[in-house]
């Protein structure tokens, strides 16, 4: 993985819908194609984690030095307090609890989240909410159906995971927890819900094959 004094940029193509229509109500509005992201040296993606659909601590997304006017109204915080082994001095950061804030904002000013925003973490849990949470900047919706839109966004996050397996230092039985995890999360959402879950729906072959057409 690459240094914090070098940013690396991770591939993130443009998914296709495999939700029911009406979920979201401007859908890949911006074409997602990479995220920039920064983590320290001292790292460990390997280890399992509690992935329970909480952002984690330790993964914040910074404002670009030029990011546009029309978002600066944005909750920040000062990135070093949540990535404090990055060396990111003064650098601002979104607010952790305003995703859903910027999920909205991005569309309403039609500002690219590329242009924003990147990733800052050293946590593989933070690398997998990272990449769901840019999932959701890309596809905006209403966030009536819960379940269905954070399905489209885990799967998202999958499928980048393993187009960027190397760089990321994500191996196949890492990715294969991760996804295991992900298929418990959304079936508990379902249920919640009170919505039929079906498990292909994040199956490997299916999301292999996604990876494959991108």
């Amino acid at each position: 993985m690459h240094s914090a004094s070098e940013p690396g940029l991770l591939s993130t193509p443009a998914m296709p819908r495999l939700v029911p229509d009406g979920v979201f109500d401007a859908f890949s509005w911006a074409e997602s194609d990479h995220l920039a992201w920064r983590s320290s040296s001292a790292h460990d993606l390997t280890g399992p984690v509690a992935l329970d659909g909480r952002n984690p601590g330790g993964m914040v997304f910074v404002f670009r030095d030029d990011a546009p006017e029309a978002i600066a109204h944005l909750p920040r915080e000062l990135a070093r307090l949540h990535v404090p082994a990055l060396g990111l001095g003064d650098a601002w950061a979104l607010a952790p609890y305003a995703i859903d804030d910027a999920t909205d904002e991005l569309y309403a000013t039609r500002v690219r989240p590329r242009d924003a925003l990147w990733l800052a973490t050293s946590t593989i849990d933070g690398l997998v909410w990272g990449l769901h949470d840019w999932a959701h900047f890309h596809n905006h919706g209403p966030f009536e159906r819960r379940a269905w839109t954070e399905l489209q966004c885990d799967a998202a996050a999958l499928v980048w995971l393993r187009l960027n397996a190397a760089r990321a230092a994500v191996d196949d039985a890492t990715w294969e927890w991760i996804r295991a995890a992900l298929v418990a999360l959304s079936e508990h959402r379902f249920a919640e819900e009170g919505e039929p879950f079906d498990p292909t729906w994040l199956a490997a072959p299916r999301l292999d094959a996604i990876a494959a057409r991108l």
